[in-house]
Formats: C-alpha cells, sequence, structure tokens
C-alpha cells in the first residue's frame, strides 16, 4: 500500500471495531453494567451510553471511559470520548431497562395504541401494564372505575418511557 491514501472510513472503522472491543472488555468486568448505545461519528467523537440493573453511578462512567481512553493511541487517532448514563428521556431501549422499572409508571407506544400504566411485570418476550380506567356503567347512568391490564410483546414496542410523576 506505499504511496497509496488509506481510504478515512478504513480508519473509521477500526477505530469502531476497537471501542467496540475494549467496550465488552469494560462491561465484562462490571455484569451489572449494559450498553445501551455507541456511536463513534467521522469526526472521531465517541459517544457511550450505558445503563445498569441498580442504575449507573459516576464511577461506572469513570471506570468505562478510562477503560477505552487508556487503551486508544492517540497518536493513530484524534478522538473525543463521552460515556454517560441513560436518562429517563432516552426511553427504554434494552430488556434490562424493563426489569428495573418494574412497579413505574410507563408510557408505551405500539404501531396503533398508546397505553400509559404500571409495569406489573416481564417475560423474554413481553411486558405487562395495568391501569385504571373510568367507563360507563353497564346498567344505568354514570361512571365505574375499572382495572385494566395490556400484554405488549416488545416486538411491538415503537417507544417506551418511564413516567415522572411528582
Amino acid at each position: 500500500m506505499r504511496g497509496r491514501k488509506v481510504p478515512s472510513f478504513y480508519l473509521f472503522m477500526s477505530l469502531t471495531d476497537k471501542v467496540h472491543k475494549l467496550l465488552e472488555e469494560a462491561l465484562q468486568e462490571n455484569e451489572a453494567l449494559f450498553l445501551i448505545d455507541c456511536k463513534i461519528h467521522p469526526d472521531n467523537s465517541i459517544e457511550v451510553i450505558i445503563d445498569g440493573d441498580d442504575g449507573v453511578k459516576v464511577e461506572d462512567c469513570i471506570s468505562i471511559s478510562r477503560a477505552i481512553e487508556h487503551n486508544l493511541d492517540r497518536d493513530e487517532e484524534d478522538f473525543s470520548l463521552q460515556v454517560m448514563s441513560s436518562g429517563v428521556s432516552e426511553g427504554l431501549k434494552h430488556i434490562r431497562q424493563y426489569k428495573k422499572n418494574i412497579g413505574r409508571k410507563l408510557k408505551v407506544k405500539t404501531k396503533n395504541e398508546t397505553f400509559e400504566g404500571e409495569l406489573i411485570s416481564i417475560s423474554e418476550d413481553s411486558i405487562i401494564l395495568t391501569w385504571k380506567a373510568r367507563e360507563p356503567k353497564p346498567i344505568g347512568k354514570g361512571k365505574v372505575t375499572v382495572a385494566k391490564e395490556a400484554n405488549v410483546a416488545y416486538e411491538s414496542i415503537v417507544e417506551a418511557k418511564v413516567m415522572i410523576t411528582f
């Protein structure tokens, strides 16, 4: 390859491979943490979003950041790195996130419906939400409060967010 310019996407791919390998190794050291997203932009800015079964501490982000930064050669690639925890606005993307949010109120959108209810259980392929709704009485005037339940398959979920109540 002497005298030939290496296309920049080769360098981009190698940085991507290195970062994913280092992330995998770092997450194996703390199995309570898991990866939500990793983006490597063309300008070599790296964004890593993690979550944990028991939440994410600042020390967890520092540990993951050091595992990546200390093992990349700045002489080979100039990069910037951000490691952050998944925020409430991010929504739920990983099945493990549902488990840690059992008992909390979620807003779940599917292709056809939107549900707001308490996440009461999860399985390998779905979640169960419950909520109360006011419906007309079967006989007579007025309304009655009824308990509702929805079993929603992960594959049908377009977006799921934890509802913050004050």
